[in-house]
């Protein structure tokens, strides 16, 4: 072996054995951080099961409490998020980074964050908008965004709407306040718009009687206001009836569709035509 195989196995010699003091250097290194690492792993188990516990708990007092279900699912969701946020922190601060770096860091990622997700901090916003103004709340019928339905839950991010037709519809909170909500749901009371169409040939005074007897006769209409039946136009074929009702806001399908039936039934019963669109054709030779 000459001189320059003997450098090359010295010095290969000398990488081994730096190799095997930086591993041991590392090891010993785990060893020591080791205790820190299962402290952190503990204290994020726990504190997650913690959390899980206290947000159930929070829920069911909510669920008992006389506070609007609009403000306890919207306050439930901002917790939620503020309790996994600070659990973060406590195991970063466990395992030693320090609360500068992390306040730094968040800091920096909350610029960052809401650079990027403009949108969504105006959704934010919204939600934020709805819980203090109040346009609407959960259980109300509205109508938005060009969706309508019962109102199922707002979140930080979202309203959630349900449909007639059992469809879940989503809607951002910036969007529900730039437009216009229709609240059907907000007053205690509403009125029921019907038209009724009677031949020319019938005697309008007795079919007006006819549909004042039946409104009169439903149970869920209410007195006061009283209810209008007056003429309102006369169309190509028949005299048009506006017949306008008012029932409390819960009955206002009821009311509908049970005075379509009975008013129908009411007027052919008493004689009264009520005429289909229909075309004379006249030939001459």
């Amino acid at each position: 072996m000459n001189l320059f195989d003997d450098a090359v196995y010295v010095n290969a010699e000398e990488q081994l054995h730096e190799a095997q003091k930086f591993a041991q250097t590392l090891w010993e290194g785990f060893l020591a951080y080791l205790p820190t690492l299962i402290a952190a792993v503990i204290i994020l188990i726990v504190g997650y099961l913690l959390s899980k516990l206290i947000l159930k708990m929070m829920k069911k007092g909510m669920k008992r409490s006389v506070v609007d279900l609009t403000v306890s699912k919207f306050v439930y969701s901002l917790v939620k998020i503020i309790i996994y946020v600070l659990l973060l922190t406590i195991v970063l601060a466990v395992l030693g980074v320090p609360m500068t770096s992390i306040i730094a860091v968040i800091g920096t990622a909350g610029v960052a964050i809401g650079l990027a997700l403009q949108d969504s901090l105006s959704n934010i916003a919204g939600g934020f908008n709805i819980l203090i103004a109040k346009p609407f709340k959960v259980g109300d019928y509205i109508d938005t965004c060009g969706a309508e339905g019962t109102v199922e839950a707002i979140s930080i991010w979202y309203t959630q709407l349900l449909t007639f037709d059992n469809k879940s519809v989503f809607i951002p909170n910036g969007e529900v306040i730039k437009n216009k909500v229709m609240n059907y749901t907000y007053n205690k009371t509403r009125r029921v718009d019907l038209v009724f169409s009677v031949s020319y040939k019938a005697d309008i005074e007795k079919a007006i009687q006819v549909l004042e007897n039946v409104v009169k006769a439903h149970p869920k209409v209410l007195a006061q206001p009283e209810p209008l039946i007056k003429a309102l136009s006369l169309g190509e074929s028949a005299v048009e009836i506006a017949c306008r009702p008012w029932t409390n806001t819960e009955d206002y399908w009821d009311v509908y569709f049970d005075l379509t039936l009975q008013a129908k039934n009411a007027l052919e019963e008493n004689g009264i035509e009520i005429p289909y669109n229909q075309l004379d054709v006249h030939i001459t030779k």
